[in-house]
């Protein structure tokens, strides 16, 4: 069949062409080796349209900015903006509004990442592609592939849409954004099981890939949105935005008090009318004082910027927080699913061990610096003293296409890897060994090809003799191998029952495992062929190689678990190596539970039901060759349990379970700009421990934010219950409500911030998670907010009805009530300062420049309303005498020591 007979419009193609031999995937998408012709290019073009991902339908402006006012704590800034104009105080009103305003823009701003995420994937994809169209080779827009079409690739090239291989050359493509897996895979065009997962599929080569070695041709069998990066898009636009606990809780709270204001203030009004006689426009003044006094319409701009202040702190120790209550939801996290690769690992390949026929290696250092050593037993092996380490070393860094520079001053430790990571690796190793490549000179090679699974050079040493040096994968070295290098350098039989064994201990490890040889060649030979090497080579060794632990991840992971945090692994790479990691990291620990239930594999994922996988999920520690869907899966189970879910990684194979996550954290480095906007958190310096410290920070945030809440509402409750009582005991009122509304106004400016800069407590790492179901407030700490109400508002009634019975004005009484609420706060903010610890201590007073500053600005606000002429015009003050600010301040202090002697007594009860 030519490229003219096939037909115009492919035939459906099998959902698994890696599983079909090339001509019959040819034939499935109406194609041949020749490609397609421009007339059939265009005609499928039209028909399943432009090799590019769509962006989503937009949600429309108007709907977006209402929705940011969608919620009961914005309602109540609404309803108080609302009476604050009723009672004519119009830059109250003006304040408030403005507060609304402000959440509702940094919402705005903060959203959309999902968005932003698919925008950061359609930036991955090849712009250009090599196709072959009339029988020639042009290059072509990626946006107009179309199934069928016949692609050529090279080193160095971005996949342009989903390829099955027709032919490849000693191909290798990077798909660790997709697969999460370390090391390049080797494809061929050989095909594979159908329920091959997408890490195993080495006859496909997939859109936004990178070819790290070789050439190769493909016929297109996806494009666009089918691709597999395509799914991942489609996975993160279905994904739903979870609540935040923080939100959760405080929207219940929020409604509740709503219910309770407008209860009460109908009771008042019934009471006040039936009872009492009140008059309606008295009643009216007194139901909007008692609203007013009892709404914390500080309560949003206090949660705002008590987290705008978090994630400054974060910012400074790595963390950069896109979304506001992400800050929050760290402090409660329960589980954290960690990539492996790049995350929890340096994916930077590193020799661990090298295995000789008389020796066991140690090799220390990690990373492709050249900082560590090779050592036996404890001490450093010089290569004089051990030629059979010389051998391996010269073998291994000869046959050997990497090379590692260094530049001063670049990022990291300043070493760079120049080819592929496992080669990387082995070149580091002859560097740490003391190997001098100078004077060796190269003179032919048999390139490494998947298909033999090896490399061989000729070379020449300075002595001017040379040799056969060859590497690769240990079976199909040892096949070609007759002798072995003995530990003293010389050949000896081969004993292949011992390096068997050798290589299932090494690989039990976790290590990838690679074996070298060499031979002597003929003088004068210029040339080497496969056949030259197929027989009759000396077996020097094995390496063990491993993508080493992030030595701070180790640490981090160990204060997570003593804080009540689980850590789990979700990897793209096989069982075996995961479980090794996760045993160096700390995650798995040999214990009862055998090692085959702290695995799950992602075709055994693949199996369950999404019943089966929520019975298991909480006790697998490993999950080995995921897919995006399986992410999600995991995550979601754990979600099914009640855990808070934060889920790190780099790679584009991320972004949907970091959007479906609680927190999604992204690397900042060697992360995908699609991995980043998925996420709401991104670390600036790829180090798991700065997760570590970002829980923490959450902690103490939430903790700060609890304070707050705490000091808030008796201010609000102790003002409303003056207002409350006199009206149901048909007393005249101690308070107006525009003196209300100053005192509001006073304490928002000053006092309600202090504590949202309070130090992280003591013990913040060593209590267990929080439960994200729980209430920001417990049935303990609502008690002291009610006993505190109680306490400031009956201090507060007490001396305006004392200040009248010692015949004082009104004016007077009311100003010297007035200051009791701002005393009386003022000496419960230093209760708050410490949530159940005993704040009478020295400590109290230290660790927190914001407490004086806000007091002294309190005291300040509050003698310009006692003693300014036009305060007392504005507000009805008065001035008052020493002899009023003596008992306000002795009060407070009651007020204080009684507050403490409740804590005392909730710690007695703890105990």
């Amino acid at each position: 069949m030519t490229a003219s007979d096939t037909p115009l419009v492919p035939a459906t193609a099998d959902p698994t062409p890696w599983a079909l031999p090339p001509q019959a995937v040819l034939v499935e998408v109406g194609s041949s080796d020749a490609g397609l012709t421009a007339e059939q290019a265009r005609t499928r073009l039209a028909e399943v349209g432009p090799n590019r991902l769509a962006p989503p339908a937009r949600t429309p402006w108007w709907r977006r900015v209402l929705s940011q006012f969608d919620d009961v704590l914005i309602y109540i800034l609404l309803v108080s903006a609302v009476l604050k104009a009723i009672v004519g105080d119009w830059i109250d009103f003006t304040v408030i509004l403005a507060v609304a305003v402000i959440n509702a823009a940094i919402g705005l701003i903060q959203e959309g990442r999902a968005e932003k995420a698919l925008d950061g994937i359609r930036g991955m994809l090849s712009v250009h592609a090599q196709v072959r169209r009339d029988g020639a080779w042009a290059q072509v827009d990626a946006d107009d592939l179309v199934p069928g079409d016949v692609v050529r690739v090279r080193s160095g090239d971005r996949v342009p849409a989903d390829l099955r291989l027709l032919t490849g050359v000693n191909l290798r493509v990077d798909e660790s954004a997709l697969t999460g897996e370390s090391v390049p895979a080797s494809k061929s065009v050989d095909a594979v099981p159908a329920e091959a997962g997408v890490g195993d599929r080495s006859s496909m080569l997939f859109s936004g890939t990178l070819v790290s070695a070789g050439t190769g041709t493909g016929v297109v069998v996806e494009t666009g949105e089918t691709t597999e990066i395509g799914r991942i898009q489609t996975l993160i636009s279905e994904v739903d935005s979870l609540e935040t606990p923080l939100s959760r809780t405080l929207d219940a709270f929020g409604k509740r008090l709503a219910v309770l204001i407008l209860v009460m203030a109908v009771v008042m009004v019934v009471i006040g009318r039936v009872f009492h006689g009140f008059e309606t426009p008295e009643l009216v003044s007194a139901a909007i004082g008692f609203a007013v006094a009892a709404v914390p319409e500080g309560l949003p701009a206090l949660v705002t910027i008590t987290l705008a202040l978090g994630v400054q702190q974060m910012a400074r120790r790595r963390a950069i927080t896109r979304r506001l209550p992400a800050v929050e939801t760290l402090g409660s996290v329960t589980t954290i699913c960690s990539d492996k690769t790049g995350t929890l690992t340096k994916n930077e390949m590193t020799a661990r061990t090298v295995r000789t026929a008389g020796h066991e290696y140690a090799v220390s250092g990690i990373g492709y610096a050249p900082d560590g050593a090779v050592s036996l037993d404890g001490s450093p092996a010089a290569l004089p003293e051990h030629p059979d380490l010389r051998r391996l070393t010269e073998v291994m860094m000869l046959c050997n296409d990497a090379r590692i520079v260094h530049e001063p001053g670049g990022e990291g430790d300043g070493w760079r890897l120049v080819g592929e990571p496992t080669e990387g690796a082995l070149r580091t190793l002859g560097l740490k060994a003391g190997l001098d490549p100078s004077g060796w000179r190269r003179v032919a090679l048999v390139p490494f090809e998947s298909e033999n699974k090896y490399m061989a050079t000729l070379t020449e040493d300075p002595e001017g003799g040379l040799h056969v040096l060859v590497k690769g994968a240990p079976d199909r070295v040892l096949d070609r191998c007759s002798t072995q290098t003995g530990p003293d350098g010389r050949p000896e039989p081969l004993d292949r029952g011992f390096w068997s064994a050798q290589i299932d201990e090494i690989g039990a490890q976790g290590l990838r495992v690679l074996a070298a040889a060499r031979a002597s060649a003929a003088p004068g030979s210029t040339t080497l062929a496969p056949e030259d090497v197929d027989a009759g080579l000396e077996l020097v060794g094995l390496v063990g190689i491993v993508d080493p632990p992030r030595p701070e991840a180790v640490e981090a992971i160990a204060q997570c678990q003593d804080a009540g945090i689980t850590v789990k692994m979700i990897t793209g790479d096989h069982s075996g190596t995961a479980l090794a990691i996760a045993r160096e990291m700390g995650i798995v620990r040999d214990g009862d539970a055998p090692a085959a239930t702290k695995v799950l594999t992602g075709a055994e994922l693949e199996a369950m039901s999404t019943e089966e996988l929520r019975a298991v999920v909480e006790d697998v520690d490993v999950y080995a060759r995921t897919s995006p869907e399986h992410k999600i899966r995991i995550v979601s189970a754990l979600q099914s349990h009640g855990q808070v879910v934060a889920m790190t990684g780099d790679g584009v194979n991320d972004a949907p379970a970091l959007t479906q996550a609680d927190v999604g954290v992204a690397m900042g480095i060697k992360g995908t700009e699609a991995t980043k906007e998925a996420a709401e958190v991104v670390l600036a310096d790829d180090n798991f421990a700065t997760i570590e410290r970002a829980v923490e920070e959450g902690r103490r945030i939430y903790d700060n934010l609890r304070k707050s809440v705490l000091f808030l509402l008796p201010t609000n409750g102790a003002q409303s219950l003056v207002i409350l009582v006199a009206v149901l005991l048909g007393w005249a009122l101690p308070l107006q409500p525009v003196q209300v509304l100053w005192i509001n106004m006073v304490t928002a400016v000053t006092l309600s911030l202090a504590l949202a800069n309070e130090r992280a407590e003591p013990d913040i790492m060593s209590r267990a998670p929080r439960d994200a179901k729980a209430s920001i407030l417990t049935p303990a700490y609502l008690r002291r907010i009610l006993l505190v109400s109680v306490l400031i508002g009956g201090a507060t009634m007490a001396v305006y009805f004392i200040e009248r019975d010692q015949g004082m004005g009104v004016a007077e009484a009311q100003t010297t009530a007035v200051t009791m609420l701002a005393l009386g706060q003022l000496a419960y903010l230093f209760n708050c300062r410490f949530l159940d610890r005993s704040s009478i201590t020295l400590a109290v007073l230290r660790g927190n420049r914001a407490i004086w500053y806000s007091a002294a600005s309190l005291i300040a606000l509050q003698a310009v309303f006692v003693y300014a002429p036009f305060m007392h015009s504005w507000f009805g003050s008065a001035p008052i005498g020493l002899r009023e600010w003596g008992i306000t301040l002795g009060l407070a202090i009651v007020v204080f020591l009684l507050v403490e002697a409740a804590k005392a007594l909730g710690r007695a009860r703890q105990r």
